[in-house]
C-alpha cells in the first residue's frame, strides 16, 4: 500500500495524467529495483518510457551483459551515456598515478549536471517538452521524504518527475514479482546495483567479475589500493 502524504499527489494519478498526454517520458534507470519498478509502473500505465542509463566506468561486461538483458526483457533499447560522476572522478584525480595528472588536466573534462544531460536528450531526440522519471521513493530515506514534502515528486521547472514516490518497498517487490522482473546479479554481490568504486563494491567485483575489476583498474589503477587497504585493516 502506498504512503500518503497530506497535499501531494498520488503517483498512480500522475501516471494517469502523463498516459493520458500520449508523449514518450525519459527514464533515469540505474538497473536498481526503483528504477525497474518505475519502468514497469509506466508501462502499466500505457506510458512510452524512453529509457536511458549512466554509466560509471564504460564497458563493464556484468553491466553491459544487464542492459541487453533488460532491453530484451521490456522490447525496448537504452541509451547508454557516461555518469557525470565519472567526469568528476578523473577530474579530481581519484586512484589516478602521477604520469595520469596532466593528461587529464588537459582533457579538461565537462562535468555536466544531471539536468543538462536529461536536456541534451531532449535535445537529440528532438523532445523538448519531455518529462524526465526517476525512481526515488518517500519511503526510502528520512531525507528523502523531506525533499518530497518540500518539493514534491513534480518538479515543473526541470520537468523532473519522481514517478512511483509513494511507493513502499513491498510496493516495489510485488511489481518486481508480478512482472517476473528480476534484478541485476550484483545484487547478489552486495546487496544493490553498482554505485560507486569504494571497497563495498570493488571486493565484490574483483570475486564474481576479475576481468571488471581489471577494467575498473585500466581507467582507475590505484583502486586495487582500496581493496589491499582494507584487507590490512579488516
Amino acid at each position: 500500500m502506498p504512503i500518503t502524504i497530506d497535499g501531494i499527489t498520488p503517483s498512480a494519478e500522475i501516471r494517469a495524467q502523463l498516459a493520458a498526454e500520449g508523449k514518450p517520458v525519459l527514464l533515469g534507470f540505474s538497473r536498481g529495483k526503483d528504477s525497474l519498478a518505475a519502468w514497469l509502473a509506466m508501462q502499466e500505465a500505457g506510458i512510452e518510457v524512453i529509457p536511458y542509463h549512466l554509466y560509471l566506468v564504460p564497458d563493464l561486461k556484468f553491466v553491459e551483459d544487464s542492459l541487453k538483458f533488460y532491453e530484451d526483457f521490456f522490447h525496448t533499447p537504452i541509451i547508454n551515456l557516461p555518469h557525470p560522476t565519472l567526469y568528476r572522478w578523473l577530474n579530481a584525480f581519484l586512484f589516478q598515478p602521477p604520469e595520469r595528472l596532466a593528461i587529464i588536466e588537459a582533457a579538461q573534462f565537462p562535468e555536466p549536471t544531471y539536468e543538462e544531460l536529461a536536456d541534451a536528450l531532449r535535445e537529440d531526440l528532438d523532445m523538448p517538452e519531455a518529462w524526465n522519471a526517476d525512481g526515488v521513493r518517500a519511503a526510502d530515506s528520512p531525507n528523502r521524504r523531506m525533499a518530497m514534502v518540500t518539493h514534491g515528486p513534480i518538479r515543473e521547472h526541470l520537468k523532473k518527475v519522481s514517478i512511483v514516490w509513494d511507493w513502499r518497498i513491498a510496493d516495489v517487490r510485488d511489481s518486481l514479482k508480478r512482472h517476473n522482473c528480476p534484478l541485476p546479479p550484483e545484487y547478489e554481490w552486495f546487496g544493490r546495483s553498482f554505485d560507486g568504486i569504494d571497497f563495498r563494491f570493488l571486493d565484490p567485483i574483483r570475486q564474481h567479475a576479475p576481468a571488471d575489476y581489471q577494467r575498473i583498474l585500466d581507467w582507475f589503477p590505484l583502486a586495487d589500493l582500496e581493496v589491499f587497504r582494507r584487507g590490512l585493516t579488516g
